[in-house]
């Protein structure tokens, strides 16, 4: 193995923005760790991306593959570089909700306790439970950096304000986990500011992938480009940065 290679994994990176993600920090000389949930998939994916993609089985909601993931890491490469916390649902399984019903359905007084714990699970829980487990391999890169992707819509800032377009789907199963999310991140970065490890929180724009049944407005390339950008940071580049492409500050 070459160890002047950065070592990056990224949850959730058989398909979507992490899919984008993977494809380009591979195009930039990275060895990626493309977790993904079934890992069938995670290899169509890697063989798609070409060289530097490694499929990795990566279940965020499963404590036994989270540890096993850290172990093979630990094993074949002695350190993580980058960790992008990108995997992600919107609801747990019910694919014909569009964006137009998606607020009656997922609504406060609405959606079911199961449904905002199945979501939870994945993009909270789930995010933390892979960060505290890979945190001893980015103690061991000498330029460490973790990558949380959130979203607009977990701002409570502007979902206070009721000109903000996306308000009305703001809810705690979705945007609410995101909400939750950035608590994750900015406990990271509070934890970090001293000891080295970066720590950033990005949004992409409205992108076109499953979970927002393909309706979103942005193409996977465009749609992730912040996420990129951010990724592809070096030492000399800023932490606890929450933003949006262009470099754009989005309120906690």
């Amino acid at each position: 193995m070459d160890n002047t290679k950065r070592i990056a994994l990224i949850t959730g990176a058989n398909q979507g923005v992490g899919f984008q993600v993977a494809k380009e920090l591979a195009a930039h000389g990275y060895i990626v760790l493309v977790g993904s949930r079934n890992y069938q998939n995670g290899e169509t994916a890697a063989q798609s991306i070409g060289a530097g993609a490694i499929p990795i089985q990566l279940d965020v909601t499963d404590a036994a593959s989270i540890q096993a993931a850290a172990k093979r890491i630990e094993s074949e490469f002695g350190r993580l570089d980058l960790l992008v916390n990108n995997a992600a649902i919107s609801r747990s399984g019910r694919n014909e909700i569009t964006l137009e019903n998606y607020a009656a359905t997922y609504g406060v007084s609405t959606v079911s306790l199961d449904e905002v714990r199945a979501i939870w699970e994945t993009n909270v829980f789930g995010a933390l439970a892979v960060y505290q487990a890979m945190l001893p391999l980015l103690k061991h890169s000498k330029d460490a950096r973790i990558v949380n992707v959130s979203s607009s819509v977990g701002s409570l800032t502007l979902n206070a304000d009721p000109s903000f377009p996306y308000r009305k789907m703001f809810s705690p199963a979705y945007a609410g986990s995101k909400s939750a999310f950035n608590i994750m991140a900015l406990s990271m970065m509070i934890e970090h500011e001293n000891d080295g490890i970066k720590v950033n929180l990005v949004s992409p724009e409205f992108t076109s992938t499953a979970l927002n049944n393909f309706q979103g407005t942005e193409t996977l390339e465009d749609g992730s480009r912040e996420v990129v950008r951010v990724a592809l940071f070096g030492p000399d580049d800023p932490g606890s940065t929450f933003t949006r492409w262009e470099n754009t500050n989005i309120p906690w």
